[in-house]
């Protein structure tokens, strides 16, 4: 290869090279300046987002609201009829038939099945053949009465005369008409008829007391002919309430003693749900307190009920109390046996509440200072004593401004507290603030701050 060929072939070659050394050295020249564009748009954006002097301070504003501070638990229980009365049949007897099942709707009064009657009407037969018995001798007993009365009159006419005769033979004899015999045989006729007229009234008092007792024994027997024919209803199962039957335990064809259980029938036009309350948890509930009842099964619809009942013996083992919660069930489509869930209305009247972050925003001062450092200083001083506290307040205007105002505080929980005095539900009040606020300063309302409607 000569001189020229080697000349032309290193050109190139030359001139890339220093191409590659000039780019390098822009790229580490730019390397170094790049630190100092940085913090100098960094410095720039600080200085945007700082407020300007004048200008509003933004702040996140929320309305004061009446509103409970804790959020009571919910409880979890089974609904249940009303109440579940069972059918029993009074008498003994075979079970001919029932013309009922579970599901079906019955009202009070209606006949539900028929018991074998067969031995009340054999009962009732010889009750009432008794008792016309018994209502015969009263009848032979008032006509033993009749004549026995019937009797004595004869007997006192006979008297009477026996008398006058002894009297007239008396005055025969003394005039000496007659003999002494014929006197005396005149007086004892008379004596003989007053004693069988005494015999013969005796006799009628015997016959009243016969009839008098003879009238008990019908009293009595017509109360068992009575008995009888109620038993005989027996024989027919009525229901006792209005509802819906829930459970049948005997079948036609078993035979039944008295007290045996054939039907449930339950009234549903009330529910009770069963709830398990802790013993901790017993005293902010009452009976009559109001409470709110969602079931899983109408997710849409919220029942509004009352403690109807609090039990007095609480499980021996998990301290669980149970409570039955009354709700209205008009349309009749809640069943037994569904998930409900319970909220009991608080018994502590709702106050303004308003969040922690507010009391952040204000300045505590004076006595307030000196008590909330020794707060910090006794941990075990309780946080729900009533302290003082600033919070800032919005006055509305076309330039919104900020007034402080003391308030006295209640208890706290979840981040809220409650507002005793110096604040008013529909107020107002700043939350948070983009820096420390002092009163009459101008704000701007924030896109998170609530509306008034």
């Amino acid at each position: 290869m000569n001189y020229f060929n080697l000349k032309y072939l290193f050109l190139p070659m030359s001139r890339l090279l220093l191409a590659a050394v000039l780019t390098a050295g822009f790229v580490i020249g730019g390397c170094a300046s790049a630190p100092e564009e940085i913090a100098e748009a960094q410095s720039q954006r600080r200085n945007n987002n700082q407020p300007k002097a004048g200008s509003a301070t933004p702040v996140d504003v929320a309305i004061a609201r009446i509103q409970a501070l804790k959020q009571q638990p919910e409880y979890t229980g089974t609904t249940v009829p009303f109440r579940v009365v069972s059918l029993r049949s009074q008498v003994q007897g075979q079970l001919l038939g029932l013309n009922a099942d579970i599901g079906t709707n019955v009202n009070q009064g209606q006949t539900i099945g028929q018991v074998d009657e067969a031995l009340l009407v054999t009962s009732l037969n010889q009750a009432e053949a008794e008792l016309a018995s018994l209502k015969s001798e009263v009848v032979r007993a008032n006509t033993q009465i009749g004549n026995a009365r019937a009797e004595v009159e004869r007997l006192r006419l006979e008297l009477v005369q026996a008398q006058a005769d002894a009297q007239r033979q008396q005055s025969l004899f003394k005039q000496g008409a007659i003999a002494q015999q014929a006197a005396e045989q005149s007086r004892t006729k008379a004596q003989t008829a007053a004693q069988s007229l005494r015999a013969a009234q005796a006799q009628v008092g015997n016959g009243q007391q016969a009839v008098i007792t003879a009238q008990g024994r019908v009293v009595a027997q017509q109360a068992l002919v009575n008995e009888a024919k109620k038993r005989r209803n027996y024989a027919k199962l009525i229901a006792p309430i209005t509802g819906v039957i829930t459970e049948k335990v005997s079948e036609p064809g078993n035979f039944l003693q008295p007290g045996g259980e054939v039907l449930k029938i339950g009234d549903f036009s009330r529910m009770k749900v069963v709830v398990q309350v802790s013993e901790l948890e017993l005293d902010k509930i009452r009976v009559g307190q109001s409470a709110t009842v969602r079931l899983d099964a109408f997710s849409n619809q919220t029942y509004t009920g009352r403690v109807a009942r609090i039990s007095p013996a609480a499980d021996a083992t998990a301290r669980l109390v149970p409570v039955e919660v009354e709700i209205p069930n008009t349309n009749s489509k809640i069943g037994s046996g569904l998930l409900a869930r319970v909220n009991f209305a608080s018994l502590e009247s709702p106050k303004v509440t308003i969040s922690q972050s507010a009391i952040n925003v204000g300045r505590v001062t004076g006595e307030n200072k000196a008590k909330q450092q020794d707060n910090s200083r006794s941990p075990s001083q309780s946080s729900n004593q009533p302290r003082q506290a600033q919070i800032f307040v919005v006055n509305e205007g076309e330039k919104p401004t900020v007034a402080a105002r003391e308030v006295m505080l209640g208890e706290s929980a979840d981040g809220k507290v409650e507002v005793l005095s110096g604040l008013q539900p529909g107020e107002r009040f700043v939350t948070r603030s983009g820096k420390p606020l002092k009163a009459g300063e101008s704000v701007r309302l924030s896109i998170l701050s609530e509306k008034t409607q």
